[in-house]
């Protein structure tokens, strides 16, 4: 059975905090699965956040499971993300997008949807 974990919690919220725990524990029994950030969750993958040192780091935490981190590009811009070619092809003067995180359209989310078993959004 693949599931697919549709993230739209910021970073902040406990619900994102709940996803990444979900992943884990699908990854840990090799359970076929696929995540994607949308909405206020693309703030994950956002390379300038600071947080302090005693803190977990959600977006280190979601780049050790070294899976496929498909982030909405027109979210992320919308929240000031960007990767290098999406910088240059706005003009922008640098590009923040997390190592391990990708930009990718809707219709990604659309073949992820359509190919799921099930779909759980935090």
């Amino acid at each position: 059975m693949s599931t697919l974990l549709l993230i739209t919690s910021a970073p902040t919220s406990i619900h994102a905090w709940h996803a990444l725990g979900l992943a884990q524990a699908l990854q840990s029994k090799n359970e076929d699965f696929r995540v994607f950030f949308y909405q206020d969750a693309v703030m994950v993958a956002n390379d300038l956040q600071w947080l302090p040192d005693d803190q977990r780091q959600l977006k280190s935490e979601w780049q050790k499971l070294s899976i496929r981190l498909p982030v909405c590009v027109s979210a992320a811009l919308l929240r000031g993300i960007t990767d290098q070619d999406n910088a240059k092809r706005h003009q922008l003067h640098q590009h923040n997008l997390a190592a391990g995180f990708e930009l990718v359209g809707l219709g990604e989310l659309a073949d992820a949807v359509q190919s799921a078993d099930r779909l759980l959004q935090f």
